[in-house]
């Protein structure tokens, strides 16, 4: 076996964990830039420590501010972050990191000089065109339409036109910056929905708790008055997307587990976990446990007696109760949580597929029922969703996706490619993919370089012996301590 094989632990009994994750990369990202941008010196609290944030880090000392770290803590790190003069000259490497590629160019227009941008190889396929025609549309001169690029300022200012259907960070890269802008901006997106719609609510919300007027009242219309950003102090929530994996090893494996510090209000697409994996037939609960934050438990459909995996090898993985959620008072949930436009929940793939409500369950109690959904909004979910899919009793049909095929692979193709692979029975559609009941079979699960692919054949390999993921360590970008983490998970040492 290849040495960056992972072999994938296969669950033996039903888990009972609680899973401590680190912060948000998306609100670490959005938190460190605002800060080299503010008007003083600040403070960012629990930073993730993650491949992403450190090339964010690096970006933003390269073009003149200063970072210490002033505090360490298993939940991340603590900056203090002292802005300085935008410097040209810099090179600056953004890897794989969407935030880094498409936040930090609009920053680095109004440095004194030249900066050149380049990254991971598959970096040069992703989309930046309409980002960099928005920024030369303002006024800078850039060389390239994608990866490696060199852009130079200055830069005004005003107003632009873009079309942002192929990702929301065309949209919060121009508003993280734009208060620094001469003119401020005005940004009139033209073209197919806008996905992902919750990290634009996200760069908004920050973007004022920091002083900055924005006006968003008209739809896709987003207006920047120039002006000073606060510098302030910012503590970073933790990955409600990085959940995903924990959550769906309680239901592929039985028992329960439990995130604590849940944020009780979040823009964090990964909030809307709450609704899927209720859907696919598991119990949420939570109750808070401080101001704002709660303790969210999943509880297994498949926790009792009987249960077993769809695989070949069926594995009973007898019986096992959830651990309490604690005291206090409880939500359930399930009722169908909404973030952003267009999030949706129907179902409908058609007669006999076992899906007919809008609930999306067409299986008796004790199984993963598969489901019809809408993911335009909270698309990092869908190699999660995927897994659980692919040990569903039911068909799942997974759309409003297209624009994924752009993330670090093309996902859907991969998603397909690799269920397929290890047995299963996935298509692919013009806006997503339909994945059908088939029992699954060891072999190797390919990452492509991309952290949820590979989390996502962590999943699958709880239900079925013999899957390694390659290139485990890919999951660094945004969750360094994945395999320590899953391993304590599931009661034994880093896998």
């Amino acid at each position: 076996m290849p040495a960056q094989h992972w072999p994938a632990p296969v669950a033996t009994a039903p888990v009972t964990a609680i899973v401590a994750l680190p912060g948000s990369k998306s609100v670490t990202n959005r938190a460190l830039l605002l800060a080299a941008l503010a008007d003083g010196p600040g403070v960012v609290r629990q930073a993730l420590r993650s491949r992403d944030a450190d090339l964010m880090v690096a970006a933003l000392r390269a073009l003149g501010a200063g970072f210490e770290a002033i505090a360490e803590t298993p939940a991340g790190i603590d900056w203090r972050v002292t802005p300085g003069p935008i410097t040209g000259g810099a090179s600056i490497d953004v890897g794989l990191a969407g935030t880094v590629m498409r936040f930090v160019p609009p920053m680095a227009a109004l440095a004194d000089g030249e900066v050149r941008f380049d990254g991971d190889a598959h970096a040069r396929k992703r989309p930046m065109g309409p980002i960099l025609d928005a920024l030369r549309a303002l006024g800078a001169t850039i060389d390239n339409d994608a990866l490696p690029f060199t852009i130079r300022g200055p830069l005004s200012g005003g107003e632009v036109t873009i079309d942002a259907s192929g990702s929301s960070q065309f949209v919060s890269g121009l508003l993280l910056a734009a208060a620094r802008f001469e003119k401020g901006v005005t940004i009139r997106h033209a073209g197919p929905p806008v996905p992902s719609q919750p990290h634009i609510l996200m760069t908004v919300q920050m973007l004022r708790a920091a002083g900055v007027s924005v006006d968003d009242t008209e739809p896709d219309v987003w207006r920047v008055a120039p002006g000073p950003i606060a510098a302030r102090e910012t503590t970073v929530e933790p990955d409600l997307s990085n959940a995903a994996p924990f959550l769906a090893a309680a239901m592929v494996a039985g028992g329960s587990v439990t995130i604590p510090e849940w944020p009780l209000n979040t823009t964090q697409p990964g909030d809307v976990l709450r609704d899927l994996l209720t859907r696919m037939g598991a119990t949420i609960d939570l109750t808070p446990t401080g101001e704002g934050i709660a303790s969210l438990t999943l509880t297994s459909p498949r926790t009792g007696a009987g249960a077993s995996t769809a695989t070949d090898t069926a594995t009973d993985l007898g019986s096992g109760s959830g651990s309490g959620s604690g005291s206090g008072s409880s939500i359930k949930t399930g009722a169908g949580i909404r973030i952003g436009a267009g999030f949706e929940t129907d179902a409908g793939i058609g007669a006999g597929a076992g899906i007919g409500t809008d609930a999306g369950i067409g299986a008796g109690a004790g199984e993963i029922v598969g489901i019809d959904a809408d993911l335009r909004d909270v698309s990092e979910l869908t190699p999660t969703i995927a897994a659980l899919a692919a040990l569903a009793t039911t068909p799942s049909r997974l759309r409003g996706i297209a624009h994924i095929r752009g993330h670090e692979t093309d996902r859907i193709e991969a998603l397909v490619t690799e269920i397929n692979r290890l047995g299963g029975d996935a298509e692919e559609t013009d806006d997503g993919l339909i994945v059908r009941p088939r029992a699954l079979h060891g072999g190797v699960f390919h990452s492509y370089a991309d952290h949820r692919m590979a989390t996502a054949g962590a999943v699958i390999g709880l239900a079925v012996p013999g899957v390694e993921v390659e290139n485990i360590a890919t999951t660094g970008k945004t969750l360094p301590e994945f395999t320590r983490m899953w391993g304590e998970m599931l009661g034994g040492e880093d896998r």
